[in-house]
């Protein structure tokens, strides 16, 4: 599984639990979904482990089933660029495999997670022959196009509570990471690092979006109380 040879050597089939926060899998008919049953595979990845690689070839179409991993690249300068995280639920390569590109990011689990994979070929069966199968992945591309244009946004905010509100609210997404739910089981210095702020500053920030009834930070992880008022936040 995967360009990762470790991470492919621990690779196993997925359990009945794993497999229904699968959502395309139950949109399948039934030849369709037995031949992904088939193909399926979750390989446990651990904190810095990447699944993907800048420059290795597109093999697998990845989900998060567990945990949190996030999508970067490295600068001519040596320093790193991070673009998004990449919570439970999420599907992604989509248009890496469409291009038959390699990877142009990495991906690195941030801590222990759980990810699935689907081979290429598979993938590309599945385009050439399920309606349900395109919708789901036609969906996906416009709803990360979306998200994109989103964090290009965030990039050019200079206020840090905003940059922190707008990027926990793409975190919460309900199409792209159906996983995650009202509460997203991330730390502070997770956050920091996804954002690109200190942790002190996310921490500011995190009770700045708690006084005004946004969220409210948990053991562990974020809830998020308006997800509508995260993504609309602005400093006066």
């Amino acid at each position: 599984m995967s360009g990762n040879p470790r991470l492919r050597e621990r690779a196993r089939a997925p359990t009945s639990d794993e497999l229904q926060g699968v959502p395309w899998l139950w949109q399948l008919d039934e030849a369709d979904r037995r031949e992904a049953l088939a193909h399926l595979s979750v390989g446990e990845a651990l904190p810095g482990e990447r699944i993907c690689r800048t420059g290795a070839p597109s093999n697998y179409w990845f989900g998060v089933i567990d945990g949190l991993l996030k999508m970067s690249n490295d600068t001519r300068e040596g320093g790193q660029i991070t673009y998004t995280g990449v919570p439970p639920g999420a599907w992604f390569g989509e248009g890496t495999l469409l291009k038959g590109e390699v990877y142009r990011y990495n991906i690195e689990a941030l801590r222990a997670s759980r990810v699935a994979g689907l081979p290429s070929e598979v993938f590309k069966r599945l385009l050439d022959r399920s309606i349900p199968f395109n919708r789901f992945v036609m969906n996906q591309l416009n709803e990360r196009l979306g998200q994109f244009i989103a964090a290009r946004e965030i990039d050019r905010d200079n206020q840090p509570d905003v940059r922190v509100a707008r990027s926990l609210a793409s975190l919460f997404h309900p199409v792209l990471y159906p996983g995650v739910g009202q509460v997203l089981r991330i730390t502070q210095q997770e956050l920091a690092y996804l954002i690109g702020l200190s942790r002190q500053r996310v921490n500011q920030a995190l009770n700045a979006l708690q006084d005004a009834r946004l969220i409210r930070v948990e053991y562990g992880g974020v809830r998020v109380l308006d997800l509508d008022g995260l993504r609309r936040h602005r400093v006066d």
